[in-house]
């Protein structure tokens, strides 16, 4: 259990990152706002409490134990980058540079940036990356963890499933799945389109430990992921978010899925967010 401190401490790094968010696809003028403040919460406490971080990206003795991340809904790249500045791998300046030519920031992640392990972005394949990942790392004796955050709408492709019957095989403990479950996805509701209810009967039909949290409370991020580590099971976490969290008329939204705020739009997201914690 986190104390309230630390709790408040990460719910403002998380509202930082839906600010910077706003920011980067306003300036670009392209990107996906909903996603990423749906896991803004999620993102945040994994890298800020729970991952293994070493502090210089590949230029670090501890590099070979840091525990790996794979961002298999690579679309909310700009909330990856801002965390990625937060935790010193870029500079906070380079975040506007986002999604323009020449730059290490582009629309899906790729591996020149640093702090990203691997290109991801075509939907469904994540999860199977990061059984390749943790397989390595069990057959090198390296203690380190796998974490793979997927959309919900992205569990529509039969390649996950195939990725967490591989897991559950290979006895991949060292994995932990964040489902950013805001059923919502570019078409609309996730149950309207490719129903996945129950989820956490499927997953534990799969052989995954799984638990289901709201994605928002910054505690049972935490609680979820420190008993993921723990488990001697692959472990699913279903994180019930809120599609666009944060600004009142992108939440519960699936327009605001992959769309950039005009001038007036990007006004009024700012100054609900900067009121967030303004006293």
């Amino acid at each position: 259990m986190l104390s309230d401190n630390e709790v408040l401490s990460l719910k403002k790094l998380a509202n930082e990152s839906r600010i910077n968010i706003l920011k980067m696809v306003y300036n670009a003028q392209s990107g996906h706002i909903g996603g990423s403040f749906s896991a803004a919460d999620i993102m945040t406490v994994l890298y800020h409490k729970c991952m293994k971080l070493c502090p210089k990206w590949k230029d670090d003795k501890n590099f070979e134990n840091r525990d790996r991340f794979v961002l298999s809904k690579g679309h909310i790249s700009p909330l990856l980058y801002s965390v990625l500045a937060q935790c010193g791998y870029l500079k906070s300046k380079d975040l506007m540079t986002f999604r323009k030519l020449g730059s290490t920031l582009q629309g899906h992640p790729f591996p020149y940036c640093p702090g990203v392990e691997v290109a991801t972005g075509s939907l469904g394949q994540g999860l199977s990356i990061a059984c390749g990942i943790a397989l390595a790392l069990k057959l090198d004796k390296n203690p380190s963890n796998v974490f793979v955050l997927l959309g919900d709408g992205e569990m529509q492709e039969g390649s996950v499933w195939e990725g967490l019957m591989n897991a559950a095989q290979n006895n991949l403990d060292n994995i932990v799945a964040i489902i950013d479950r805001n059923r919502l996805q570019i078409d609309g509701c996730t149950e309207n389109i490719k129903g996945l209810d129950n989820l956490a009967e499927k997953l534990n039909a799969f052989n995954w430990n799984t638990i289901e949290i709201d994605g928002h409370d910054i505690n049972e991020i935490y609680t979820s992921i420190e008993t993921a580590k723990k488990s001697d099971k692959p472990t699913a976490i279903i994180a019930n978010t809120i599609k666009g969290k944060g600004v009142s008329f992108m939440e519960n939204n699936a327009g605001w899925h992959g769309k950039a705020p005009n001038s007036q739009d990007y006004e009024l997201a700012l100054k609900e967010l900067e009121e967030n914690f303004s006293g």
